[in-house]
């Protein structure tokens, strides 16, 4: 634990003050390549996983056929190309989501396109699905062998020649197509704020067309449908009506929030930052109220995957009471820094056993009156 203390403090004090004075793409694409290194030399990896990694028999659950170590993953938007599989288990993941991957390859919007809120502790994100391609994607994972569960999250091509519903449905079915057989479950992205066209597939009727094509596709892979944070409970409901026709296993709520007057959003920080959408503490209130809303309506008939603005354990954990029975995390790990994982994860085991659960399913919605 004094390993891990020291760690925090030297990301804090010393390496954080110098990193967030740098381009935060530029510094992206360095941590990437430090990660691919350790994740392709089997000394690092090892090194790695005895310094940050925290494992915990509480924590272990089985959902959908698949065995998580820890419910908490990586969300999509960070390993956009999947080169960082190899790493993510040592550092203390219990999964890792991919992508989103499209039909075609991506260029994304241009730079800049990627701006830190310190004070609201959050990302503005304008990316818009940067990423080589579901063929190209999907030929580097075929015979890759997988440490952690994968999740492949899908999209549509950031391109005008998606913008038509029908095109922008095929270019989903393309990049499903890729995947069937890789991973072990699909995650829909129908809630990018980042792309030409904005998110067309949020209505009930779209979603219906692009779930009917989906469905036709033969997988054994679970789906879940990645929601907008900026949704109200009604809007919720209509598209969760859909889900229930189709073979829907599980809702990630939520995307990033568009809206920039929240009120967690320091508005000096975000003035002149016209575009792009914002994660972290800015999209707790929603994700938390979507999640209570989900679990109260459905109960389990969907699996939740809550998201948005975790930086400690007592935030996954109260995702968890509300419903959720996985958590995903990017901007807590950059504003914590790397060792916040096996943190999180600790700091879980601790809270599950200091309410008397004898596993982490037993929490799941413990905090919400039916």
């Amino acid at each position: 634990m004094f390993a891990t203390k020291l760690q925090a403090w030297g990301y804090q004090n010393i390496l954080k003050p110098i990193i967030f004075k740098r381009d935060p793409e530029d510094v992206h694409d360095g941590f990437s390549l430090i990660g691919r290194v350790i994740g392709s030399v089997a000394p690092l990896r090892m090194l790695a996983r005895l310094n940050y990694r925290y494992d915990d028999a509480i924590l272990e659950q089985d959902i959908l056929g698949i065995h998580f170590a820890n419910p908490v993953g990586l969300s999509a938007g960070f390993d956009k190309n999947a080169q960082l599989t190899n790493v993510m288990e040592t550092v203390g993941f219990g999964f890792e989501e991919v992508g989103s991957i499209t039909g075609e390859p991506c260029a994304g919007n241009p730079r800049p396109r990627l701006w830190r809120l310190p004070k609201s502790k959050g990302l503005v994100v304008y990316y818009g699905l940067k990423n080589d391609g579901a063929e190209l994607l999907s030929a580097k994972l075929k015979h890759e062998k997988l440490p952690l569960p994968i999740g492949i999250s899908v999209a549509k091509t950031n391109d005008s020649s998606t913008v038509e519903v029908q095109s922008g449905i095929a270019d989903y079915v393309k990049a499903f197509k890729a995947f069937v057989d890789i991973g072990q479950y699909f995650t829909i992205n129908i809630s990018c704020p980042n792309t030409c066209g904005g998110e067309p597939f949020t209505t009930p009727e779209r979603l219906e067309l692009l779930m009917t094509e989906l469905d036709k596709i033969a997988t054994s892979k679970p789906i879940f449908i990645k929601m907008p944070a900026d949704l109200t409970t009604s809007e919720l409901d209509g598209l969760v009506e859909v889900c229930k026709r189709h073979r829907v296993h599980g809702i990630i709520l939520s995307n990033l929030t568009k809206k920039r007057d929240r009120p967690e959003i320091d508005q000096t920080e975000i003035a002149g930052i016209d575009k792009g959408g914002i994660s972290g503490k800015p999209t707790v209130d929603a994700s938390l109220a979507l999640i209570e809303h989900l679990y109260k309506t459905t109960g389990d008939r969907f699996v939740i995957i809550g998201t948005g603005g975790i930086f400690t354990a007592e935030d996954a954990y109260e995702k968890i009471r509300r419903g959720a029975s996985l958590v995903q995390m990017i901007t807590g790990m950059i504003f914590q820094g790397p060792q916040a994982i096996g943190e999180i994860n600790k700091g879980l085991a601790e809270l599950l056993r200091r309410d008397g659960f004898k596993n982490i399913k037993e929490a799941v919605g413990s905090g919400v009156i039916k």
